[in-house]
């Protein structure tokens, strides 16, 4: 029996718990947050313990796997403390870093911890998107030429998850040249500091092009008052394409066939994403068990965060970056900031 313990105890932390009603051999055993208000609701609900420090519930509980559900700028000292502790598994919430300085940490922590960390692009287990890939990955639709990726919200927000999901078509293949641009600057979620829109040419090492947009540029595919609900990733292959939307449609079209249906309203969607979350779970088991790597493994994570950062140097440079020769400057966020920021409050008048 898998023990599992929570860092961080907002929303996202329900769904980790619940998923566990869909996993035979593991349970949640404890959750940690500093304020009482956020941990106490949640232990009540679940029959766990709570406490108000994450190194005493990890030496109390003894916890197999640790989930931390908390912003993008804690991830350093989290994830060191999880590894010092000894902690087998670990998963993350997306993005992985903030920016440069915690990137180059998280690299060198990957390189050194015997803690398996992954980040939690758990719709890499939504049934939908499982069968658009294996479409591709069987050759039933011939060899994949092109991929389109799309997010309503920033790069930041939700633009990593698409990234991760569009390379799983193509057997997650690294990005090794990006052409990117970007516009404005979103300053409605200081979590997820990022231009508001951003657009990039990648080319995969295995010679595949791709196009990736996030933010308000990007197409609308699910509820037009939201900016989360259109997540979508398109894949072109010599004999028909695949195409799944995280609230919209799915289809996977071929010379004499068509597959199709679409998310089925928000509770489906919410049922799927539980599921999709157990998958993801699961999955962290096998590569404890098997060494069986999944798709979302911190390697991966860092490698797509790093092509989240020549974007924004191809945008301050205006030319291609070339990923194995890319060294992110320090300032690099900063510097793209102080180009876009100008034009914020004008472009959020706009949209």
């Amino acid at each position: 029996m898998y023990k599992a313990a929570i860092i961080g105890c907002g929303g996202r932390a329900a769904a980790h718990i619940e998923a566990y009603g869909h996993i035979g051999d593991a349970s949640v055993v404890a959750c940690t947050a500093p304020s009482p208000v956020r941990r106490g609701p949640l232990s009540k609900k679940y029959g766990i313990h709570e406490y108000d420090n994450a190194i005493e519930m990890i030496k109390k509980e003894n916890p197999d796997i640790v989930h931390i559900v908390t912003w993008p700028d804690t991830r350093v000292e989290l994830m060191s403390l999880v590894s010092d502790c000894g902690v087998p598994l670990c998963t993350v919430e997306k993005p992985v870093a903030s920016g440069v300085a915690d990137y180059k940490l998280l690299c060198d922590l990957e390189s050194a911890s015997k803690t398996k960390f992954a980040v939690c692009h758990q719709l890499r287990w939504q049934r939908q998107l499982i069968k658009c890939r294996e479409a591709l990955q069987e050759g039933k639709i011939g060899p994949i030429k092109f991929i389109h990726m799309s997010a309503g919200m920033n790069i930041s927000g939700q633009g990593t998850h698409t990234l991760n999901y569009g390379l799983s078509m193509a057997d997650n293949s690294p990005v090794v040249r990006v052409f990117g641009n970007a516009y404005g600057w979103d300053n409605t979620d200081p979590g997820h500091p990022a231009p508001l829109a951003t657009e990039a040419c990648l080319k995969l090492e295995n010679g595949i092009d791709a196009l990736w947009t996030s933010g308000y540029i990007s197409p609308r595919c699910g509820n037009p008052d939201t900016t989360w609900q259109h997540g979508r990733i398109a894949a072109y292959a010599d004999r028909g394409r695949t195409l799944y939307e995280e609230f919209g449609k799915w289809e996977i079209v071929s010379n004499d066939n068509i597959d199709e249906g679409d998310y089925g309203g928000l509770d489906e969607w919410r049922k799927n994403n539980v599921l999709a979350q157990a998958g993801f779970h699961e999955a962290m088991f096998r590569w404890h068990e098997n060494n069986i790597i999944p798709g979302t493994n911190l390697k991966q994570s860092l490698h797509e965060w790093s092509v989240v950062l020549a974007l924004y140097q191809s945008a301050i440079e205006n030319r291609p970056v070339e990923i194995k020769s890319f060294d992110p400057p320090e300032d690099l966020v900063g510097r793209i900031k102080n180009k876009l920021c100008n034009d914020s409050s004008l472009i959020s008048k706009e949209i």
